[in-house]
């Protein structure tokens, strides 16, 4: 039964809080890596892990979130999320060694997984049917401007303070989230209490999962196949899901519920969830190391560039619920959103070194409500037909299907970063030779500068062929984030013809339905 009045309102604030608890510290970590790494004397590879191992048991929980909630009761499994999430956020910034800190992040992971999509599953039986648009877009203000302002926060804290407090933030505000979580959210009937515990079903998405997920996150700085862990990985990860999905749809008490995929929206809606996640996280991926790497910017100064986009997306979620709740069609809505997103990369991919603040920041406002319009619309068509238990299973699947998408996208992204940048440089090595009268010209101009400042010919011309050698390198990254932002781009264009497989249904519709 939903919620009225001030009780409605302080649930929604305390599920929203909770789940941008999980949300910012999926990329707040991201900024203070080299600060992490030098204080407690790791290696690069080393400190990777610190992201790489959240996200990793952040997927694996996410599936089983809905089993979970069933089993101990959702209030119960939510408040105890945030609880675990809160303590270990303590020992994150309170670890004294590398082990410490990977191992309490992954159980800060574990425990993440927990907030996102119970969040979400309360969220959505808080509020009536009829106004879900308006509950999706509340819970779409974390799940898209968490990663958005994750940076900015996180770039902040590190350059006024020091990493620890990244980490201790979260326990002011997980306390008061718990209390409110065990004082105003009802209690959920324990639907699987007293059922077998499916365990082949626990470990075959363990292996599955986290096996995709450790492939992603690390298999473009280890050469993909060209390490053997990395592909026993893979290998593991292929035949882990075929045996899950075996194992969850023969067994009579599965932890994931597929049976929930026979609903068309629900189905088609995980499809277009990841394309969500490939969008959302590979172009927060790109853009930041386009901004530090070519333009000059600093951590801070690169999430504050962010921060204006966030905004928009901030103001926009509540009037996309509003439609939502009119009837406006969902799927016109996320292809207007698609095409926005398309518009976003479209204006970057055409950006130069003199590109400055100003030349990104109308690109980020339109990205901002392509947001807006996509998790709003993609959300509400994939969860209208779910309801009761089905809530929790369908809310951590569709939560998942978004993170891998976000995996993909980065993956898939650097992997492209890394291709192009050797064609393109290819491409322009072939006009240095001697033969080449503008190339002549700069070589020319360069030693004659340098010979002026007081240096020997040698010596001039050795520097020369280093700025021209700097200029390549310059030109072949920018060449290279352009057609990162062109292909993510292009990705979302295309998926726009998936949006169109999901029924047309009215919100209205379908609460009388329930």
């Amino acid at each position: 039964m939903a919620e009225t009045g001030f009780k409605k309102w302080i649930i929604t604030i305390t599920v929203i809080t909770a789940s941008l608890l999980e949300l910012i510290d999926t990329t707040i970590v991201n900024v203070a890596l080299p600060h992490i790494q030098g204080n407690l004397g790791a290696t690069l590879e080393d400190v990777a892990w610190v992201v790489t191992g959240y996200a990793v048991a952040n997927v694996i929980i996410l599936p089983m979130s809905g089993w979970l909630g069933g089993r101990f009761g959702r209030k119960n499994y939510f408040m105890a999320s945030i609880i675990v999430f809160t303590i270990v956020s303590f020992l994150c910034g309170n670890a004294h060694s590398m082990d410490e800190l990977v191992l309490f992040r992954i159980l800060q992971g574990i425990a993440g997984g927990g907030l996102i999509s119970t969040a979400q599953a309360i969220l959505l039986e808080t509020w009536p049917r009829e106004q879900i648009g308006t509950a999706t877009a509340l819970f779409g203000l974390g799940a898209v401007v968490g990663p958005t302002v994750g940076p900015t926060i996180g770039g902040w804290i590190v350059e006024n303070y020091s990493w620890p407090w990244i980490f201790y933030v979260n326990i002011p505000v997980g306390a008061l989230a718990a209390f409110c979580t065990y004082t105003f959210v009802r209690e959920t009937p324990k639907d699987a209490k007293g059922k077998p515990v499916d365990w082949w079903g626990i470990i075959l998405l363990a292996i599955a999962v986290g096996s995709l997920q450790t492939v992603l996150e690390k298999g473009e700085s280890e050469d993909w196949f060209a390490k053997p862990y990395i592909l026993v990985l893979t290998i593991s990860a292929v035949l882990g899901t075929i045996l899950f999905i075996w194992r969850e749809m023969s067994t009579e008490h599965p932890i994931v519920n597929f049976s929930i995929l026979r609903h068309r929206s629900f189905a088609v809606g995980m499809f277009t969830s990841f394309i969500l996640g490939f969008g959302l996280y590979g172009s927060v991926f790109v853009f930041p190391v386009f901004c530090q790497n070519l333009l000059g910017f600093n951590a801070q100064q690169t999430g504050e560039l962010l921060f204006p986009g966030g905004l928009c997306t901030i103001v926009m979620m509540p009037f996309i619920g509003k439609m939502l709740n009119k009837g406006i069609p969902a799927q016109f809505m996320a292809t207007a959103g698609m095409f926005l997103f398309y518009v976003f990369t479209h204006m970057l991919s055409g950006s130069t070194l003199a590109t400055g603040e100003k030349d990104v920041l109308v690109p980020l406002l339109i990205r901002g409500v392509g947001m807006a319009l996509l998790f709003v619309p993609l959300t509400t068509l994939a969860m209208a037909d779910l309801k009761g238990p089905e809530l929790g299973q369908g809310s951590g699947l569709n939560n998942m299907m978004r993170q891998l998408g976000g995996s993909f996208g980065i993956a898939t992204l650097t992997t492209i970063i890394h291709i192009r940048q050797g064609v393109h440089r290819s491409n322009l090595l072939v006009n240095i030779n001697q033969y080449n009268n503008p190339f002549n010209d700069r070589l020319n101009m360069l030693t004659q500068g340098f010979m002026a400042k007081g240096k020997s010919m040698i010596d001039a011309t050795h520097m020369a062929y280093q700025a021209i050698e700097g200029m390549v390198t310059r030109q072949t990254l920018l060449l290279t984030y352009d057609d990162a932002y062109w292909i993510s781009g292009l990705v979302m264009l295309f998926s726009i013809p998936l949006l169109y497989l999901q029924p047309f249904k009215k919100l209205k519709a379908v609460a009388d339905s329930h």
